[in-house]
């Protein structure tokens, strides 16, 4: 073929990726590449046990949300909640324990309702986002800025504001255990995000999923129940941020309303965009949301290690963002 020649490429002959092309499929695996070579060069003992264990745990619950955030994403809609409930669950579970909620005498009883009560809670709130969304027909990005500017207040409101401190092994296990020598929240996002990759890769659900992003009259007209995807997608998104806010408090031994899941939102969003999953819908890369949250925590890491204000690091977050969604958009385009 000439270079003006527009023809298909021939039977047999594989096809030749544009740049951009090249750039969206690779590009989260190069930046992720390109980050660890930076790091061994020049962060002094980046290759250490401390530094592995300090970026893993950081982005397990990056990682958890922006799992639940894919499969919103990937109907079309975005959940913009996610920070606030991670702040209710977050704020609902050591009073369980703590006894302040509900006095129960039975520790082990107790322990269990802290970790199932929260993730109902917002299970419950995910289907609000999702009811808003689907009967009547409010915009995905107003119907769960609802709860992301009333959620943190009602967790403000349930605690009356005041930073909860505790010591529970039992619970903090899901932050601080290991399981086979991984840290036990690492270990629980590699759960959560190869159940998504199954569900997306081999379920009727998972295509339904991305049937109802890709062109939701079709999807309608092909028998698909829109309205009840789109329900459990925001459920499922509340559940898994309900889940990543217990990991967190965990962490820290203590729950603050304030903090817990700040900024959330935006970091789930950036991993999706970074991973290459189209946030118009239609699409629903989980690895890549994996990778895309490895990336966003290696840059700020890198940053930090090197002297960088963490303040610079929602700037080039920011920039990830906008570069990703270029890409993915030029790519489709040619």
């Amino acid at each position: 073929m000439t270079a003006t020649d527009t023809s298909p490429a021939p039977v047999g002959e594989p096809r030749r990726l544009s740049p951009l092309q090249l750039a969206s499929r690779y590009g989260t695996v190069t930046a992720l590449a390109l980050l660890i070579l930076f790091n061994l060069v020049m962060t002094p003992n980046f290759l250490s046990w401390q530094t592995l264990n300090v970026n893993l745990t950081q982005v397990a619950a990056i990682v958890i949300v922006a799992t639940g955030m894919t499969l919103v994403i990937a109907t079309g809609g975005i959940d913009l909640s996610v920070g606030s409930l991670m702040a209710i669950a977050g704020a609902v579970a050591p009073m369980i324990f703590l006894g302040t909620l509900l006095p129960i005498d039975n520790p082990v009883l107790s322990l269990a309702l802290a970790f199932l009560l929260p993730i109902f809670v917002t299970m419950g709130f995910g289907w609000f986002n999702g009811l808003l969304v689907t009967r009547y027909a409010i915009q995905p990005i107003v119907a769960t800025l609802v709860l992301f500017i009333a959620g943190r207040g009602i967790a403000q409101v349930v605690t009356n504001g005041n930073l909860q401190v505790f010591k529970n092994p039992g619970f903090q296990w899901i932050a601080m255990g290991h399981v086979a020598g991984i840290p036990a929240q690492v270990a629980l996002m590699l759960v959560v995000a190869g159940f998504a990759w199954a569900l997306i890769r081999y379920t009727m659900f998972g295509r339904q999923i991305l049937a109802v992003g890709g062109n939701e009259r079709a999807a309608r007209l092909a028998g698909i129940s829109v309205k009840r995807v789109k329900s459990l997608v925001y459920i499922i998104s509340g559940a898994l941020a309900g889940l990543a806010g217990l990991v967190v408090v965990a962490r820290n031994s203590a729950s603050d309303a304030n903090l817990v899941g700040l900024g959330m939102e935006l970091d789930a969003i950036a991993a999706v965009a970074v991973g290459g999953s189209l946030l118009t819908g239609g699409r629903a890369n989980i690895v890549g949301t994996l990778l895309g949250a490895l990336v966003i925590q290696l840059v700020r890491y890198t940053l930090l290690a090197n002297g960088v204000p963490d303040a610079a690091a929602l700037v080039v977050k920011a920039g990830l963002i906008i570069l990703a969604v270029y890409v993915q958009q030029r790519a489709d385009r040619s």
